[in-house]
């Protein structure tokens, strides 16, 4: 599964991705999200009802508002107001974290990994998702002293405006927070949309398959390759071989 990388001397960071790549999160938070989802879609007068499968499948990679904003275009209804999108956004949050605090477990095929790879080149969190959100992960998968709050960059609450990958703008914060240039930092992500983000950014991204499940990985692979990935791994071994 490794490829060779491209000469990558410089690098003093590793940037990860949070859901779907440093643990298995979008499936049950999916599972979560879509009560919240559908309730919106029964007050605006849809009568269709995802399930959560349906859900994670359209959304996986965007943030909660994105995929809240995407569902109204859909669906031909018009886009929250900002009140009842952060009323949304809220409740989401809240039905997700409280959900993957007993979903998610520490994973030594993560854990080991990680370890040897924050001693060489230190590590930082760029997600699309809520801090509380992440943190709460970050605690229940014995994660969190690796991505203390200076090293957690959340689209949704670390910029003065919320955005959510493919836009680039949280990897250019997190390289200007941590003082770095794009070629000093190799982006982690599972998701063309996260890969968009980072190679936008200019930063050298490889794409992680380790949580992608069996069915859907030719495909992701052909995505993130498609993106400009520099190279694919299929887990958090493999690309502690490849970074050597």
């Amino acid at each position: 599964m490794t490829e060779p990388l491209p000469p990558l001397s410089g690098t003093r960071v590793v940037l990860c991705d949070a859901d779907g790549n440093l643990f298995p999160s979008e499936e049950p938070a999916f599972e979560a999200s879509v009560e919240v989802t559908n309730r919106f879609l029964a007050d605006h007068g849809v009568a269709h009802r995802y399930g959560s499968e349906e859900l994670r499948l359209a959304a996986t990679g965007r943030s909660y508002r994105t995929i809240l904003a995407a569902l109204a275009r859909e669906h031909g209804v018009a886009e929250p107001t900002p009140a009842e999108l952060e009323e949304l956004v809220h409740a989401e949050r809240e039905a997700v974290t409280a959900h993957l605090r007993t979903a998610l477990h520490p994973d030594p095929a993560v854990l080991e990994p990680l370890t040897r790879l924050a001693e060489r080149y230190g590590v930082a969190a760029v997600s699309s998702s809520a801090d509380g959100r992440i943190e709460a992960c970050f605690e229940v998968t014995g994660m969190a002293h690796f991505f203390p709050p200076e090293r957690r960059f959340s689209a949704e609450d670390s910029l003065p405006v919320p955005t959510s990958k493919p836009d680039p703008a949280i990897y250019t914060y997190a390289l200007h927070a941590l003082h770095l240039r794009p070629e000093q930092a190799v982006a982690v992500e599972d998701s063309p949309t996260g890969a968009t983000a980072a190679v936008a950014a200019g930063i050298p991204t490889v794409g992680n398959l380790q949580f992608v499940q069996a069915a859907e990985r030719d495909e992701r692979r052909e995505q993130l390759t498609a993106v400009g990935v520099v190279a694919l791994v299929g887990s958090w071994g493999e690309l502690l071989a490849l970074l050597g």
